[in-house]
């Protein structure tokens, strides 16, 4: 097996150590596990690097001069499973030989798991529990188990999610782009026909990537659609959900709850009408937070670093063209 040189940037965070990474550069320490963990080589960005590997947030400029000027680059890795932010940078660098690959997959595990949670949570109408602040009469609740779930997107996160939701024997359709059936599933059916799912469903998960063309997933239509007692549960991307519809069809009734770690705009500003929305369960982007993240993250630097070595399939290829 040859050694790969590769390159972590942000550059500025390089000496970040493997406990203080946070914020921005979170990813910068795990990387750099991972290269000595694949026995591959730390190198300055130069004519050697044939993989670059994003630790964080940084700059689309510099990370579209650093790909185009270094053609040796075979393998650039993104930190994040969603990319909506790199399509740019992404389809201005593309040529043969170059492969961009994200995080895709690698965090489900976290995620799911939070999209459980607000699903448990606004079933049992935690959201207006916890705001109470004195004894209330009124039952309030429903069960997930024997529910109707609609599950939107089929990928890592979508897909935990289903196994996840097994043991409260639920029935969940997946929704995708083509009709493939995701096993587990009792049905699959494709973004087209939302709407015949939505009447039914109890419970309505986002967790569809988000690639260009129309954003909105979810607006006034759907929502007028959907049971006045069904939840709305968003893990994927802010803009898949019409905000203002939502905030209507919540203060109205027409659905019974939102379960939201995602949002539009993001961060929510102080004083939007979804915080002060009775029947809203917000969390702040941290389905997966840096503790979480950073040994998945290493996880798949190595293994993409093990794939360049040994000539075998990289792990989270980005399809540049669709953006995911």
């Amino acid at each position: 097996m040859s050694t790969v040189a590769v390159t972590v940037l942000p550059a500025a965070s390089a000496t970040a150590d493997s406990e203080g990474s946070s914020g921005d550069t979170w990813g910068v320490a795990p990387a750099k596990r991972a290269v000595d963990a694949a026995d591959a080589r730390l190198v300055e960005l130069g004519d050697e690097t044939e993989m670059i590997v994003v630790g964080g947030r940084i700059d689309q400029g510099e990370l579209r001069s650093a790909v185009e000027q270094h053609p040796g680059v075979r393998i650039v890795q993104l930190p994040s499973a969603g990319v909506d932010a790199y399509v740019e940078t992404m389809q201005a660098t593309a040529h043969d030989g170059l492969v961009f690959t994200s995080a895709k997959g690698a965090y489900s595990a976290p995620v799911a798991e939070h999209a459980l949670a607000l699903t448990l949570a606004t079933l049992r109408s935690l959201q207006i529990r916890a705001r109470a602040s004195s004894w209330e009469r009124e039952q309030r609740g429903m069960s997930l188990n024997g529910a109707t779930v609609t599950i939107v997107g089929a990928g890592g996160s979508g897909t935990e999610l289903l196994r996840l939701r097994q043991p409260f024997d639920v029935e969940v359709t997946m929704v995708r782009r083509t009709d493939e059936a995701v096993p587990g599933a009792a049905r699959t059916i494709t973004v087209d026909r939302l709407a015949e799912v939505l009447p039914t469903s109890d419970v309505v998960v986002v967790a569809a990537a988000l690639p260009g063309g129309p954003r909105s997933l979810l607006g006034a239509d759907q929502f007028a659609a959907m049971k006045d007692t069904a939840v709305l549960v968003n893990i994927a991307r802010g803009p898949l959900v019409d905000t203002d519809a939502l905030v209507t069809a919540l203060a109205e009734g027409r659905i019974g709850a939102a379960g939201l770690d995602v949002v539009d705009p993001e961060p929510l500003p102080d004083g939007h009408p979804l915080w002060a929305e009775p029947r809203a369960l917000i969390t702040p982007h941290q389905a997966n937070t840096n503790a979480m993240t950073e040994p998945l993250f290493q996880a798949r630097v190595e293994a993409n670093i093990r794939a360049l070595a040994e000539g075998g399939e990289p792990e989270g290829v980005v399809d540049v063209e669709q953006g995911y």
